[in-house]
């Protein structure tokens, strides 16, 4: 993989990796994309530029919407903006929203004290608050899982090597598929275990103007292994938006998930855009250090994702992870991708399956795919 000096700026990394100018640009990519999506760590090196904090009154509202909630007596999987009124919060979510699918295009709102509320409960005030975020809720699965609980489980070796229940760290990648992307923290690591961010947008007006030739390969097609086999480009321009959508191991495989070697391997240039994007994504991270009760929800079309390796001891790190889809603010989705949008989001014969708990043996279930 290329290498640079951390302490490069983000400038400095582009042309770190430029010996000379080589090629164009595909057609319909820019140069350069204008956009608060554009971002590098050290822009929200204060947490403050992205956490919203609940302020007492906040917490009234969703205990009051709560318990508003559960006297309908509906099934928690009915949580929406209807059932779940916030007045006075409903309008800062909004904006929220807004931010998420039009600004900087992620958010942490903390203040919720998991202490105070049952496992349904919060799960419920969860539901809620995205509901505001993004309305429409997706499978994640082929079962119909609709939560996912990423939590360390070494009960066996399938379980221990597969990202979503290992300690370790994983590399930058996208959901397959939801616009937006929300976490719930129930618990935290003792040590480790941070929620990693980079911009997509920040990474491609860095290789756009040093190595146009990559932005080439990523745009061009990929065989993806998991967690169907398509071929399919890695980054995408959709009504004026620049989308990306893609991760190393459905493309190069891992140890923990083979890539059958008879399927077509990336080309030299797309393994070198792959790691380039990689290593930029490294350089200009951001750290998210989150604790129990802390919603975070990110632009799943822009923004990449990881997670720092993590050890449990005497607090044991719980994620809760929604994908959503916004009705009002919703991009266009590439028709490369709408199959697997359609999957999670369109009408289904399959049940949805909502686990409040991670359980033994099943883990939503564990199939051989990273995320």
């Amino acid at each position: 993989m290329a290498s640079v000096d951390a302490s490069l700026s983000a400038s400095q990394i582009a042309t770190a990796f430029a010996t000379a100018e080589q090629g164009q640009l595909p057609a319909g990519f820019p140069a350069c994309v204008d956009s608060k999506l554009a971002f590098t760590g050290a822009d929200y090196a204060e947490e403050a530029k992205y956490v919203y904090c609940l302020t007492e009154s906040d917490v009234a509202e969703i205990d009051t919407a709560l318990q508003h909630f559960k006297s309908l007596e509906l099934n928690g999987s009915k949580v929406s903006r209807e059932t779940f009124p916030l007045k006075a919060l409903g309008r800062v979510l909004d904006g929220i929203s807004e931010e998420i699918h039009e600004g900087k295009g992620f958010t942490l709102i903390r203040g919720l004290d998991l202490e105070k509320y049952s496992v349904e409960d919060a799960t419920m005030a969860f539901l809620g608050v995205q509901s505001y975020i993004a309305d429409q809720r997706g499978r994640q699965d082929s079962k119909g899982n609709m939560l996912v609980h990423i939590v360390e489980n070494r009960s066996n070796e399938t379980a221990k090597n597969h990202n979503r229940h290992s300690n370790k760290s994983i590399t930058f990648h996208n959901e397959e598929d939801g616009d937006v992307v929300g976490w719930l923290t129930r618990g935290q690591a003792s040590e480790g275990g941070s929620c990693v961010i980079s911009s997509c947008y920040a990474i491609y007006n860095l290789v756009a103007s040093t190595r146009p030739d990559l932005i080439a390969a990523l745009a061009s097609p990929f065989t993806f292994a998991i967690p169907r086999l398509e071929t399919r480009p890695a980054l995408f321009m959709k009504d004026g938006k620049l989308i990306v959508n893609f991760g190393r191991t459905p493309l190069l495989g891992s140890e923990a998930h083979p890539r059958d070697e008879r399927l077509p391997k990336p080309t030299e240039q797309q393994l070198a855009a792959l790691d380039v994007v990689e290593e930029i994504a490294h350089r200009i991270e951001l750290r998210i250090k989150t604790q129990p009760g802390d919603m975070h929800f990110i632009n799943n079309l822009t923004i990449l994702h990881r997670r720092d390796a993590f050890k449990n001891g005497g607090t044991r790190r719980h994620l809760v992870r929604v994908r959503c889809r916004s009705t009002r603010l919703g991009w266009a989705i590439p028709e490369d991708l709408k199959a697997a949008w359609d999957g999670a989001f369109g009408p289904s014969v399959r049940s949805e399956c909502w686990n409040l708990e991670p359980r033994q043996a099943m883990y939503f279930p564990l199939r051989d795919t990273p995320n």
